[in-house]
């Protein structure tokens, strides 16, 4: 049996079916130069389908799904909980999708987790299109995603070595505290979270994080952060960063 994480998009975007993001209209191409348009803005549907062909070729079964859409329909924001036969009991592993009409970013994917116990997400990788939406945006499209998706699958792997190592690492309290210093200097969380962290270290919400081990102040970190997915996005990687160093380990 697959279990499945709750997934929620709280980031300014309104939750919406995936029919919704197939039928989002796309804006008209726009700048000219050299007799061709400089932007081509592609079609959130467009990149979601693709994604969802590419994942499966790759043998990920997609078993929860999420998506939303900014008030103007300009920003596309989803979330993919994939299961590829190697699951583990607590927790999955979630894709993530992001497209823009108005150049605030590329279309890109990004590999995380997210535990089951509480729904924590933590994204480990990001992976962009590394094509301009420019001129034959639309007749590459496919052949990125195939590229990203394969580095996808390595990201995977490394995120299972990652967290493994996590669990097997013991961190004292005088360790955790410190951990947690560092992490405002990493940006991980604001100066105004600090003391919700160590709170929910000394006392953890869910009593799967009472081991005194690396994995349990991750959880301590993704328990506050959680709420704002793409929050969420750059705090977790710096997060990463900084127990990968504690735990001593080169993912």
């Amino acid at each position: 049996m697959t279990h499945k994480l709750n997934l929620m998009l709280h980031c300014g975007t309104d939750a919406v079916d995936r029919e919704v993001v197939l039928e989002s209209p796309t804006p008209p191409p726009t700048g000219y130069r050299g007799g061709f348009h400089t932007h081509y803005p592609l079609p959130h549907g467009h990149v979601l389908e693709r994604v969802e062909r590419h994942l499966a070729h790759a043998g990920m079964t997609i078993v929860e799904e999420a998506h939303g859409l900014t008030h103007d329909g300009a920003r596309y924001f989803g979330m993919l909980q994939v299961a590829n036969g190697q699951q583990s009991d607590d927790y999955g592993m979630v894709v993530g999708i992001r497209n823009s009409h108005d150049k605030r970013f590329p279309a890109s994917l990004v590999m995380g987790s997210g535990v089951f116990v509480c729904d924590n997400l933590a994204f480990s990788g990001e992976v962009k299109l590394s094509r301009k939406h420019t001129r034959h945006i639309i007749r590459d499209l496919s052949q990125l995603i195939s590229r990203a998706v394969s580095r996808l699958v390595d990201v995977r792997q490394r995120q299972d070595v990652r967290i493994a190592a996590y669990k097997e690492h013991d961190v004292s309290d005088r360790e955790a505290h410190d951990t947690i210093i560092r992490a405002l200097d990493c940006k991980v969380v604001p100066s105004s979270k600090i003391e919700q962290v160590v709170a929910e270290w000394r006392k953890p919400s869910h009593p799967e994080f009472n081991p005194r081990t690396a994995w349990s102040l991750f959880n301590s970190f993704t328990e506050i952060l959680k709420g704002n997915a793409q929050y969420a996005l750059r705090r977790t990687q710096a997060l990463h960063g900084l127990l990968d160093t504690v735990c001593g380990i080169a993912v």
